[in-house]
């Protein structure tokens, strides 16, 4: 009987119950992530490695110079980005995340897209990346947008036998603002944006959102000096306009959309500079019957490209 109970007490298995530990351990945990996400994997080792590259390479400047990279933080801002095919180069995301439904979205549009590395960071990480900001464990990074020079517009439109059609911006600091300008610059058939160096709005993650992907084909320049920029364009023979409530001339009588033109769009509230009001060679309003004092710039450049394509067409 004794040698019958040893036999027992060595039996495998379990003695006692396991508390249902067994069924959840037999549970699903969500999708497998992607292969660059996988520690050990060959793709992570080689995702890892091109982003310490990346980080060691020094940056190259173009003619119109390169902007910093920009971070998004938070999980709907992300999805969102990538939704929008805002340019992205690593997609951060939190050791031991909640895989929610954003998160899973967020891996799926990164891998579709391709080019993007997956990075697998600690917590402590991503708050020292993000400066303390509520990252939700999902950090975006969005490399420095390359700027083309004032000079490179005129070009393409002479390169496809067009008139140059030209928007620049004087004093918009709202990125959106710049967003929905690239759009209309691309919607009207322009050749391209001109923003200022200084104290003005640039191509960050906001703008490529609102421009809805068509800052992808339509180039912005950036201009050390705006009222030089311009002038540069009149010896190159084509015309100013600037659009001031006050203006002189009347948007539907301007003749000048006809031909090679920059349209300079200033503030919604100080409007265009004096330096730069000054160089322009017509100053132009747009008719307003329902009496409002100003347009978002947006708005306003949306008025005079669609104007200019019309006449044009």
């Amino acid at each position: 009987m004794a040698a019958n109970n040893r036999r027992m007490s060595g039996k495998k298995g379990a003695q006692v119950g396991s508390g249902g530990q067994r069924r959840k351990g037999l549970e699903g945990k969500g999708p497998t992530p992607p292969a660059e996400m996988r520690k050990g994997h060959k793709k992570n080792r080689i995702a890892t490695a091109k982003t310490k590259q990346a980080a060691r390479r020094p940056a190259v400047r173009g003619r119109g110079g390169k902007s910093t990279s920009e971070l998004v933080v938070g999980r709907n801002p992300v999805v969102e980005a990538l939704r929008e095919g805002v340019p992205a180069s690593t997609l951060y995301v939190q050791q031991f995340i909640d895989n929610d439904e954003r998160v899973r979205e967020a891996l799926q549009l990164a891998a579709e897209r391709g080019g993007i590395n997956l990075m697998e960071a600690p917590r402590p990480e991503l708050d020292r990346m993000t400066n303390g900001l509520n990252h939700q464990g999902l950090v975006l990074q969005v490399p420095p947008y390359e700027y083309a020079h004032p000079e490179d517009l005129a070009d393409a439109a002479a390169d496809e036998g067009e008139d140059p059609l030209i928007v620049a911006l004087d004093g918009v600091t709202d990125p959106r603002n710049l967003g929905a300008v690239v759009r209309s610059v691309s919607a009207f058939g322009g050749h391209g944006v001109v923003v200022p160096e200084r104290r003005s709005a640039g191509m960050t993650a906001g703008a490529w959102k609102t421009s809805a992907g068509t800052a992808a084909r339509t180039p912005v320049a950036r201009a050390t000096n705006l009222t030089r920029a311009l002038e540069a364009y009149k010896k190159a023979g084509i015309t100013v306009v600037g659009l001031a409530a006050d203006g002189e001339v009347e948007l539907s009588d301007l003749q000048a959309l006809d031909g090679p033109v920059v349209i300079v769009v200033g503030s919604e509230g100080k409007g265009l500079s004096r330096l730069v009001g000054e160089t322009c060679d017509h100053r132009v309003r747009i008719a307003m019957p329902g009496g409002a004092e100003s347009l978002n710039a947006g708005v306003a450049a949306g008025i005079v490209l669609y104007e200019a394509a019309r006449r044009r067409a």
